[in-house]
């Protein structure tokens, strides 16, 4: 995680550079909960920690839990993969027929 984060974050800022008026709360919600997330991940690769630390670990934590909601909408339960699963089953019979 420690060189594609950086990455994750540049590519996610490009793609988001220029929304629509409507959409400007949730790039910037979804830009905010992917920058903590690279954040917490880069403090946890650290080999040794300052008593200060666990705070900022702690605040980008929140942050990603403050903010994630912005991409429920793209989660999808078992019973939705399952059913994902059958109908391209479905469709891949129905290509060899």
């Amino acid at each position: 995680m420690r060189n594609p984060g950086p990455c994750i974050s540049a590519t996610l800022g490009s793609a988001l550079r220029n929304p629509h008026s409507s959409q400007y709360h949730d790039f910037k919600s979804a830009m905010k909960c992917v920058s903590a997330l690279v954040d917490l991940s880069l403090l946890a690769q650290y080999r040794s920690y300052t008593p200060d630390t666990p705070f900022y670990m702690e605040g980008y934590l929140q942050t990603v839990y403050r903010t994630k909601d912005i991409f429920l909408e793209f989660w999808t339960s078992k019973a939705m993969r399952a059913e994902a699963n059958r109908h391209d089953q479905d469709l891949r019979e129905l290509m060899v027929n």
